[in-house]
């Protein structure tokens, strides 16, 4: 038992962060009602990066983050840019143009997308059962989406996560080279990477959005998603990866899609048919055998 507990108590953890990730597209969709989608992302992590502040500047971490080298800080923009302010961009962009659950059966397609592209600048060969995720995903999608039929406002929705996901692919590559490194910590990485999107994020969406009111509820949304479901979260899920393996990761992640669906039928009347429900559980198993790595012992 004293074996096992601690395994399960980074499960429940783990299942904790995605269920609060999940609630992070319902609370987006309400305070887009108010907020222009960039700007909104923008205030989101600039104040989480202003949460993550005194953490990385009141311990060991600051010696750490003024000895970063020039290649080590092009790295960090280069996330930022791609992480923040593309991946997280184009998702407050998404989710103001398509159901929730669209837009997070669209953040799946990374995964397929990062197998790919490790093929050619990993070296990191697709093992069969990760092929045979890759059919089951694409699979679910045609289930899901079919017929296909979207209005306008939807097909730049679809274009725009397409721009997400691929973002999102390429931050996953960059990460993995920043992180295979080890010479920086995954604080620092993120603070810095983070500080640098928010800042871009900002300035776009002001300038081409303009500046806008935000009630008292929406800045408690605010407050909420960069403390607990970035701040909070983000740090609790790297804390679970030094137990949990890479297979468990992967198969908790993807519980995030069926999470979405039932916060999204509750909470904001987004109904899901018998055919689409059936495509999503067989993308979301799809999904998750990519992620499987041939060693299942591996650790992230």
């Amino acid at each position: 038992m004293n074996k096992h507990f601690p395994n399960l108590f980074a499960v429940l953890q783990a299942l904790l962060v995605t269920f609060l990730w999940s609630t992070s597209f319902i609370i987006i969709k309400w305070g887009l009602a108010e907020i222009p989608p960039v700007t909104f992302a923008g205030y989101r992590y600039f104040l989480a990066f202003i949460i993550f502040a005194p953490f990385v500047f009141k311990q060991n971490y600051r010696t750490e983050l003024f000895k970063l080298n020039r290649t080590q800080i092009k790295k960090l923009v280069l996330l930022g840019i791609v992480f923040y302010f593309f991946t997280q961009g184009t998702l407050f962009l998404g989710l103001s143009l398509l159901p929730a659950v669209t837009v997070s059966l669209m953040l799946n397609f990374t995964p397929l997308v990062v197998a790919t592209l490790g093929i050619f600048f990993l070296k990191e060969i697709p093992s069969k059962l990760q092929w045979i995720g890759a059919v089951l995903f694409v699979f679910g999608i045609l289930v899901y989406f079919y017929p296909i039929g979207f209005s306008g406002s939807e097909w730049i929705g679809i274009l725009v996560m397409i721009i997400g996901v691929m973002a999102n692919s390429g931050s996953a590559i960059l990460g993995r080279d920043i992180n295979r490194n080890r010479d920086i910590s995954p604080l620092v990485a993120t603070f810095v990477s983070m500080g640098i999107g928010a800042i871009l994020l900002l300035i776009v969406g002001l300038s081409i959005e303009g500046f806008s009111s935000i009630s008292f509820q929406n800045f408690l949304f605010l407050l909420w998603l960069a403390a607990i479901n970035t701040a909070f979260a983000f740090t609790l899920w790297n804390l679970t990866l030094r137990t949990l393996t890479a297979m468990e990761s992967s198969i908790i992640n993807g519980t995030m899609l069926i999470q979405i669906a039932i916060l999204a039928w509750f909470f904001i009347d987004e109904k899901i048919t018998m055919q689409e429900g059936i495509g999503m559980v067989i993308a979301a198993i799809g999904a998750v055998l990519v992620q499987l790595r041939r060693n299942k012992n591996t650790k992230h």
